[in-house]
């Protein structure tokens, strides 16, 4: 086989539609433009939201509030989720917390909430902790350690 002997398989390529080429081809003529107008003109494109010299929506809605760059955003966990998927005396890391499935992507860091109630003894390590989760997992007889 040579390169000048290889074709694409059957049915994989199309033939690109050549427009405004006569009256036989069903395209002639207007191309498929229709009769004059701003959108039968070359480079006629209009930026998405036009809306024909009418005041477009994006600046008749008034604007509100205001995005804080600053802001730090964490995956949450609880101290139920802890109870139900850790035994007696394990260490809850970040990673084993993704392990489980209990963090699905960690953003900022994670904190550990005190939503539900804990008896084991686990050692926490976290970016952040509330302070009625640090109460119960201390309570529990557990160790919080902040990262």
């Amino acid at each position: 086989m040579k390169l000048h002997e290889l074709s694409p398989a059957a049915g994989s390529t199309k033939e690109r539609k050549r427009i405004g080429r006569g009256a036989g081809s069903g395209q002639g003529k207007t191309a498929g433009k229709g009769h004059k107008g701003q959108k039968a003109r070359a480079g006629r494109g209009m930026r998405p939201g036009f809306e024909g010299g009418q005041m477009p929506l994006q600046r008749r809605v008034p604007k509100r509030g205001f995005n804080n760059i600053f802001r730090t955003e964490m995956a949450i966990v609880n101290v139920a989720a802890l109870e139900a998927n850790y035994e007696a005396g394990a260490v809850v890391t970040i990673d084993s917390l993704i392990e489980k499935g209990l963090v699905k992507k960690v953003l900022d860091g994670v904190k550990v909430l005190g939503y539900g109630e804990i008896t084991k003894a686990l050692t926490v390590q976290a970016n952040a902790i509330s302070e009625s989760a640090k109460q119960k997992i201390e309570a529990a007889g557990g160790k919080i350690e902040v990262i």
